[in-house]
């Protein structure tokens, strides 16, 4: 099963794919969208219909006490959307400090800074997927 990881942030929405088998998440690509969830949601279509993507998985964003904030209630908001546009299931995943970790994979990698700010979305939806992806087998 192919799936999409997503991290919807407020700027930029960071995108992974995995493989055919649902196995390993891959970085895909970084989309600008400025609050412009309606286009967004148009964005994520095409690339659903493009890679054959039979499943997204969403980060979920949560305090650290597991209680949901406003960035939490954008991703369920976000996810509705998503379900009503899209005919496949959206999983969500808890995704606190993914954003931490993949600034730490970047930087131990010895990436510029300015390459690491075009990438940390990619890398950090990749981190959502594959903790998914782990949690499922």
């Amino acid at each position: 099963m192919k799936y999409l990881g997503l991290d919807l942030g407020s700027r930029t929405l960071g995108l992974a794919l995995s493989d055919d088998r649902g196995i390993i998440a891959n970085s895909l690509t970084v989309i600008r969208h400025n609050e412009e969830y309606d286009r967004l949601i148009l964005e994520v279509e095409k690339i659903v219909n493009e890679y054959k993507v039979e499943a997204i998985v969403l980060g979920l964003p949560k305090n650290m006490n597991n209680t949901l904030g406003p960035k939490g209630e954008l991703s369920l908001q976000f996810q509705d959307k998503l379900q009503q546009k899209l005919s496949i299931p959206i999983f969500l995943q808890d995704e606190r400090l993914t954003t931490v970790s993949a600034h730490k994979a970047l930087l131990e990698s010895n990436m510029s800074r300015k390459k690491r700010k075009t990438v940390v979305d990619s890398v950090a939806a990749t981190i959502i997927l594959q903790t998914f992806l782990d949690k499922e087998k």
